[in-house]
């Protein structure tokens, strides 16, 4: 992760300095989902295939536009999902895959090109192409082939591209509806800039205490997955659901799904849970330990990326508002609704926002940005 963080970090400066610096006036208003889905894949290309990319410089480059291809199946196709999650050796039979065979083969393509030129070159880099690459040949330890490092690789692109920018686009959503958050973020952030000369540190990206909260309370709020599937491996015996109901045991092998974003939204958990107030997190600090807070899953089976996928929205987070002013406009759906479209959570009519740059950026900051562009 600390080796990450660096990558991660040039990619929100990049991403935040064009939202600040380069986008009219007029385009001020913004699908703020398209746009974190270009950061969110910059960070994937350079962490995990070991590339780097600028989607916001350049919108049609081949990893975006085949990663949108490969993700969409939850919205588009969410049938052909279920399908082969319920029928995998009937889907096997029938040849049904789930990503069309150019984008396979285009990612496959990268990476073995990644590893073939940094073997030849003698090239190392902080990032899981690495870390994969560098524990071929050692005693003990599995050696990973070509097809497993492509399946590893894809995989975090694959769980973390829509989940991560949409829980990107829920947080800068409720920080521009609420006004009171977004200003109190924003000085935490500028404390941070003036402490350190506008030098942030793995560590102390980490000690943030509220922008945690504001990350937790919109993973509370907005799950990344509304549902977590599980399969029983010991019968248990469940109380009741009602008085005088019979108790349920579920037997082993049975699937079983958790409701996440009820839990998430229950009164018998969470005072005023439809309310946008993360202090409820500093308030009550067993939230975190506890079996109705799961927004990455709980137990052995929680998603393994969890470390990952926050310090990644806490850096975007981190950038973009200590550049940036979040604002509503006139497509800015209030209050949300959900789709019944596709499988995730996301609002009917999408993810619309007014993104300035600060009049009040700190110094540390106003400094790195043209004269040209400043006085516009």
């Amino acid at each position: 992760m600390k080796m990450m963080f660096t990558l991660m970090s040039e990619c929100a400066v990049d991403f935040t300095n064009f939202l600040s610096t380069s986008i009219p006036v007029d385009k001020r208003d913004m699908n703020t989902k398209d746009a974190f889905a270009k950061y969110t894949n910059d960070v994937i290309a350079t962490c995990a295939f070991g590339i780097k990319i600028n989607s916001m410089k350049d919108p049609t480059n081949k990893f975006l536009t085949y990663g949108k291809e490969a993700t969409s199946i939850f919205e588009t196709r969410p049938l052909k999902f279920f399908f082969l999650r319920t029928f995998p050796t009937l889907g096997r039979i029938l040849n049904v895959k789930i990503l069309d065979s150019h984008v396979s083969g285009f990612f496959k393509d990268i990476i073995k090109t990644t590893i073939a030129t940094r073997d030849a070159e003698n090239i190392t880099r902080p990032d899981m192409m690495q870390l994969m690459m560098d524990i071929r040949g050692k005693e003990g330890r599995r050696e990973l082939d070509i097809d497993d490092m492509i399946a590893q690789a894809f995989i975090f692109f694959f769980g973390g591209f829509d989940t991560s920018s949409t829980a990107m686009s829920f947080a800068a959503h409720e920080l521009a509806v609420n006004t009171d958050v977004q200003i109190k973020l924003r000085q935490e952030i500028d404390q941070v800039l003036e402490e350190s000369n506008g030098e942030v540190t793995y560590e102390t990206i980490n000690r943030l205490e509220y922008l945690d909260l504001v990350i937790n309370e919109v993973l509370r709020l907005y799950p990344p997955v509304a549902v977590l599937e599980r399969i029983c491996e010991t019968a248990y015996e469940l109380p009741p659901a009602l008085p005088g109901e019979k108790p349920f045991t579920m037997k082993k092998g049975m699937n079983f799904w958790v409701p996440v974003l009820a839990i998430h939204h229950d009164a018998k958990y969470y005072s005023d849970p439809e309310k946008f107030r993360p202090e409820r997190f500093l308030e009550n600090k067993t939230y975190h330990n506890s079996s109705y807070y799961m927004p990455f899953g709980l137990g052995p089976r929680m998603c393994i990326a969890n470390r990952f996928a926050m310090l990644e929205i806490k850096i975007l987070l981190f950038h973009l508002l200590a550049r940036c002013e979040l604002k509503l406009c006139a497509k800015t759906v209030l209050p949300i609704k959900f789709s019944k479209k596709g499988l995730g959570i996301i609002p009917e009519g999408g993810f619309w926002l007014n993104v300035q740059r600060r009049s009040d950026m700190h110094p540390v900051l106003e400094s790195t940005i043209p004269n040209d562009v400043a006085n516009s």
